[in-house]
Order: structure tokens, then C-alpha cells, then sequence
């Protein structure tokens, strides 16, 4: 069944709306965002990130009366072959008619409705509210377990991205021409699944706009990665792999956060050293809901900047 959450932003000043709630501290994580190995937040901003599903001064959003608008509808993919949910995560109290959208990739044994980690929504929301980036919204998809890209016949997660949820989002009044999205956003898996779609958007003569990654699931080795059965073999995965096809990721502005206990911290690094990123951030945390919350108005300030 759908399931759409409403609410109606209350009509305060922006100033005032951003001493109260503390959200100027979105500001600064933006601010603190760097591009190089190692790099730490700032005493000015980071660590007045969310924690859990509050604001920095532990008011919960939805108290102010902003909420993210999220609809979860079932649709068709051809491209693999079965039903799918799919969830959109719109900001309230804006015209949604040609909304710029990001796909939201989510991880491992993840699906659409649990892809927005770390208060993603909303801080999106409140960040939408308050004017501190121009309005925008994801679309989550089902993507099963195999790294976004086609592991069997007849199930090819890449190609549904690609081709048919810009008619999902068109249907809606959602997306640019055609529906197309504007940005990729993954976390874990997600990530490297947002990175291949970036290449595929290049060698489409279509870059996106951005791409945001959350500890990215870039493992080092063909020993590790089969444990997940993801891949053919070795071959297939090392002709899809970002860390082994940086030259084919295209020009699209990429962002990289990724806490310094993360299990895929390794890759991370070697990824944040050879790729030209706009964004590479290694962190205080491992791969949790916990260390994700501290990072998220940081993705929404870098895909704020790229909206178009």
C-alpha cells in the first residue's frame, strides 16, 4: 500500500528558523568538507551534525514542522524482470512539478525504503526549508544484492536505472527532461553502484551532475568480493570495479565520506588518492547508522551545489 507522510512547513523566519533548530551548523559541515587523504571535520561544523533523528540541539524536525514528504509506490521493471518498490523523498512546501531528483542506491541487503540513511530525509527537508540548498529530491529503487550492475540474465539493476527511471520519475512531474536525475547517492554497495552509474552516464554522452558516495563498497581484492556472489568472476569484477576503472568514471563532480574504522576504508583511501574528487572526507567513525548521521548534511551540501 502507499505511504505518504504530509506536512506543512510553518511559516517563521528563515533567520529565525535557524537559530532555533541550530541548522546553521549545516552550513559549516558544508564548509568543513575537504578534498584530500585523512581529512577531519572542522571545530566548526561537523560535529554539530545530526545525532540520531534530531536536529544539532536535539530538536526533531518533524516538532517544527518540517517533514519529508516520502510516497513508496510498486512498479514494474522490465529491466529486472519483477516488481519493484520504489520511494520517492521530496522536501515540503515546494513546487514539485520538474523537482530535480538524485537516485538513492542503497546497500547490501538493503531496498528502497531503508536506502535514506543517517536522516538523509530529514535533514534534506530542513535544509529545503531553510534555504540553505535548492530544493531537490530522491528517488530510492530496488536494486537487489548484486552491486547494481547485471550478475543473472533477465535482472539488470543498471539498465532500470538508466532506462526506465526517468519514465518513472516523468510520470510524476519529477526529474529533468525526461526525468532524467540530476545525481547518483549510495551508500555501501550504494556507492559503488553510484559510481558505475556515473560511467555509465558519461559513455551515454550524459554526465551527471554529481555523485555522492557513502562508505562506497570498493574492496581490494577478487578473494574478499566473491564471498559476495555478486560477480561472474574475477574478470567481470575487475571491468566494473571504480578502483580499477578511475579513468572511465567521467567528469562528473564526485563526493567521497568514509569513516576511518569503516571495513572498506582501505579501498576508500585508494580511491580518495588516485580519483579527482571534490569531495574525499575520511572521518571519526566505522560503518554505521551512528557515523552516517554525522556525514549526511554534508552530502545534501554537496549535492545542493549541483543541482543545476
Amino acid at each position: 500500500m502507499d505511504q505518504e507522510h504530509r506536512a506543512t512547513v510553518r511559516k517563521i523566519g528563515r533567520r529565525s528558523l535557524l537559530a532555533s533548530t541550530g541548522l546553521l551548523g549545516l552550513v559549516a559541515a558544508g564548509a568543513a568538507v575537504s578534498a584530500g587523504v585523512n581529512a577531519t571535520p572542522g571545530t566548526d561544523g561537523v560535529s554539530r551534525t545530526l545525532h540520531g533523528d534530531r536536529l544539532p540541539n536535539g530538536v526533531a524536525p518533524a516538532s517544527i514542522g518540517i517533514e519529508p514528504l516520502i510516497r513508496t509506490e510498486r512498479v514494474y521493471s522490465a529491466a529486472r524482470s519483477r516488481e519493484v518498490d520504489i520511494v520517492t523523498i521530496l522536501p515540503p512546501g515546494v513546487p514539485t512539478q520538474g523537482l530535480p531528483m538524485s537516485l538513492m542506491l542503497h546497500g547490501l541487503h538493503g531496498n528502497a525504503r531503508n536506502a535514506a540513511v543517517g536522516g538523509l530525509a530529514d535533514i534534506l527537508a530542513a535544509a529545503v526549508a531553510t534555504r540553505l540548498v535548492p530544493a531537490f529530491g530522491f528517488l530510492a529503487v530496488d536494486g537487489g544484492d548484486n552491486y547494481w550492475h547485471e550478475h543473472y540474465s533477465g535482472d539488470d539493476p543498471m539498465s532500470m536505472l538508466l532506462d526506465e527511471a526517468p519514465g518513472w520519475l516523468a510520470a510524476r512531474g519529477l526529474g529533468g527532461p525526461g526525468g532524467e536525475p540530476f545525481a547518483c547517492t549510495g551508500v555501501s554497495m550504494g556507492g559503488f553502484g553510484a559510481l558505475l552509474y556515473g560511467r555509465r552516464r558519461t559513455e551515454r554522452g550524459r554526465p551527471a551532475n554529481a555523485i555522492a558516495t557513502i562508505s562506497p563498497g570498493l574492496i581490494t581484492n577478487w578473494s574478499e568480493m566473491s564471498k559476495r556472489n555478486a560477480f561472474t568472476d574475477q574478470e567481470q569484477w575487475t571491468s566494473l570495479d571504480p578502483l580499477r576503472n578511475i579513468d572511465k568514471l567521467g567528469p562528473s563532480p564526485t563526493g567521497l565520506w568514509v569513516g576511518d574504522h569503516d571495513r572498506f576504508i582501505e579501498g576508500c583511501r585508494q580511491f580518495i588518492g588516485s580519483a579527482r574528487l571534490e569531495v574525499g572526507q575520511v572521518s571519526p567513525g566505522a560503518h554505521t547508522e551512528e557515523y552516517w548521521r554525522t556525514v549526511t548534511p554534508d552530502v545534501v551540501r554537496f549535492l545542493g551545489r549541483h543541482v543545476g
